[in-house]
């Protein structure tokens, strides 16, 4: 009784079979049958390598929301070489709700030469060129975040001669504390190697990192106008929070008597965004690699399917004209009354 209620289950399942099996001997192969597989073999092969070099590399996601947070400090990182020596320059920065911010506790005034050496003008042309080529190419930035602990450092590289000249400039570095209002920073006229604010982030490109200023006058103000926004980066290589900022820049020369007044110097004047940006690098997840493989493979198969059989059905119609095309047709007998006999005579047998 067992065995009899086995044997219907396992007909009922064979009966949901949505596969079915074609016995070998009822299957007939084609060299255009095998050209068609060999074609659909190769492109999903090629598709399948260019489907996984999607799924390994990853993208960065941008969100954008309000920040909430007005209690923390804002992290300035500076490192400018003013062409002066380290006694005439000075650095203060007054924000908004005029507190001064005493630039000694964090800055370091280091007597060192003005000119670069040959690394370190290799270092800035490099720096430049990365400058130029983010302002044609935004999507470069992406490149940038993603690479953080993955390249060498920005900062301006240690001189690799022994130069025996005198210092005739000052390196002002470090970094200051300030309240997350606005407020400008001030200094003497020289060449910035560094700012940016927020935690510092190896491989990040800032907007003025390189730049060179050259007066041209004893009296010239350099005004900068920056922007700065609030940043949450996540990578697989890093988490951190540090900012982002734009700028703009202008430079005038000061002379009262022709009516432009101002003091000689470099004024940074930095505002903070509302708004803050969470760059998160994404990865595609394996499900959904999965998904789109076994879309290939299966959309793959099922068109060269239908192209196949189409084709098939196309030369087998052509191929047919052509040989009902080669009989001639029976010439037709007439009838005395007018009508015509399409049919073939009947032989007669003459036998006596």
């Amino acid at each position: 009784m067992r065995r009899l209620n086995r044997k219907k289950t396992l007909s009922l399942v064979k009966e949901l079979d949505a596969f079915p099996k074609v016995p070998e001997s009822y299957v007939e192969t084609s060299a255009s049958g095998g050209t068609v597989s060999l074609i659909a073999f190769t492109t999903m092969a090629l598709l399948t390598i260019m489907e996984f070099s999607v799924y390994q590399d990853t993208w960065m996601k941008y969100e954008y929301e309000v920040d909430k947070d007005f209690s923390s400090k804002l992290r300035i990182n500076i490192d400018i070489t003013v062409a002066m020596k380290c006694q005439y320059v000075g650095a203060d920065v007054l924000d908004l709700a005029e507190t001064m911010v005493a630039s000694a506790d964090g800055l370091v005034y280091e007597p060192t030469v003005f000119d670069l050496s040959p690394q370190q003008k290799e270092w800035q042309r490099m720096l430049q060129l990365i400058q130029s080529r983010l302002q044609e190419e935004h999507s470069l930035q992406d490149v940038i975040f993603k690479s953080a602990f993955k390249s060498a450092s920005t900062a301006l590289p240690p001189r690799e001669d022994d130069s025996s000249q005198s210092p005739d400039a000052c390196r002002i570095h470090g970094h200051l504390y300030v309240n997350k209002v606005a407020g400008n920073f001030h200094i003497t006229v020289g060449k910035i190697d560094h700012l940016s604010f927020g935690e510092l982030v190896p491989a990040i490109i800032n907007p003025l990192d390189g730049t060179e200023k050259i007066a041209i006058d004893h009296n010239q103000m350099f005004q900068y106008f920056i922007t700065v926004v609030p940043t949450k980066l996540h990578t697989y290589k890093i988490s951190a929070d540090t900012h982002q900022f734009s700028v703009t820049e202008r430079e005038r020369i000061i002379n009262h008597a022709a009516g432009s007044h101002g003091v000689s110097g470099i004024f940074m004047k930095y505002d903070l965004s509302s708004l803050m940006v969470t760059v998160t690098e994404e990865h595609m997840p394996f499900w959904q690699f999965f998904v789109r493989l076994c879309g290939i493979v299966g959309g793959i198969f099922s068109t060269t399917g239908m192209l196949h059989g189409i084709g098939k059905f196309i030369v087998e119609i052509i191929c047919c004209r052509f040989r009902l095309g080669s009989y001639k047709p029976v010439s037709s007998v007439p009838f005395e009354d007018g009508h015509t006999d399409n049919h073939l005579p009947l032989l007669e047998n003459n036998t006596h």
